[in-house]
């Protein structure tokens, strides 16, 4: 069966036309990974966003605070998820199950966070995530409480709502330019490393 292929309206910038700042990012990413994410090549031909859109992402990211990274992914994952992301999906499942050391996890959220194996605190965690991503109008006291009820902060809130927020541009964008994975972010994080 010959399934279509996503259109690719918006093709990838070419690494040597990039300003040095950005090339140095993308090569870093790179010989990091071993490969370049698609996201990086796609934002790049418009270097102005890529550095904003990238500046704005490790500051929520890579940030100490009351969340762990693999919380933070797991934010990424369900409310991509609810936003039909693909690429989102995939790209930060590959991220949290590495982070998780979980080769599950990042299936059982895409799928339904409620019935993953996780714990209450994170539930209540993508509950208002997932407010934040599908209906921030609605965000009230009640979840504001629900979080306190189970340790986050106000800070903390503001966190989880940031990362829902900037993934949900982040989640629109990708399926407004055909996004699609990188082959080797599916078998990320799925077996065991090898010892070397």
């Amino acid at each position: 069966m010959n399934l279509p292929a996503a259109t690719d309206r918006f093709p990838i910038a070419e690494l040597d036309q990039l300003p040095a700042d950005i090339r140095d990012k993308i090569v870093a990413v790179q010989e990091k990974s071993g490969f370049v994410p698609n996201v990086f090549l796609k934002l790049a031909r418009r270097p102005d966003e890529f550095r904003a859109f990238f500046a704005y992402h490790d500051a929520l990211m890579l940030r100490e605070n009351g969340l762990s990274k693999g919380e933070k992914e797991m934010i990424v994952v369900a409310t991509s998820a609810a936003n039909d992301c693909l690429y989102c999906v995939v790209a930060h499942g590959a991220i949290l199950r590495i982070y998780e050391k979980n080769p599950l996890i990042a299936d059982q959220l895409a799928t339904n966070y409620r019935k993953a194996a996780i714990t209450v605190r994170q539930r209540v965690m993508l509950d208002f995530a997932l407010k934040v991503a599908t209906r921030s109008a609605e965000i009230g006291e009640a979840d504001f409480q629900a979080l306190h009820a189970q340790g986050f902060s106000d800070e903390d809130a503001w966190d989880i709502g940031a990362i829902a927020a900037f993934f949900a541009l982040s989640n629109r964008m990708a399926n407004l330019v055909s996004m699609m994975p990188n082959p080797e972010f599916h078998l990320l994080g799925r077996l065991p490393r090898e010892k070397k």
